[in-house]
């Protein structure tokens, strides 16, 4: 039985090399997704007012949100501007194996 979802995690992406190739594919829309949809909601912004914002549909910022399309960078700036943030972005070296990321 496992402790917690991260102990599940852990498991299988070890022992299912398909999973692992897929959650590190979906590794970067998701962390988008994530920072997008916190910084909106904790500003009190719907996807229709932000779209209005930025000078887009409501249903770019749902595909970005949901991870059907990764946003081009200028649509990121264009986000981040209204957000009141920045974008960054960093190039880090692979490690011998993704999974000791998610050990520390």
């Amino acid at each position: 039985m496992f402790t917690s979802y991260d102990d599940y995690l852990k498991q299988k992406l070890q022992e299912d090399p398909e999973f692992a190739k897929e959650y590190q594919r979906l590794e970067l829309p998701s962390m988008l997704a994530r920072q997008v949809i916190k910084m909106r909601v904790d500003k009190g912004i719907t996807q229709a007012e932000l779209a209005k914002m930025v000078g887009t549909q409501q249903s770019s910022i749902s595909r970005l949100e949901s991870m059907t399309s990764l946003p081009s960078l200028s649509f990121l700036e264009r986000i981040a501007e209204v957000l009141n943030a920045q974008v960054e972005i960093h190039f880090v070296p692979k490690q011998a194996s993704d999974l000791k990321q998610l050990s520390n």
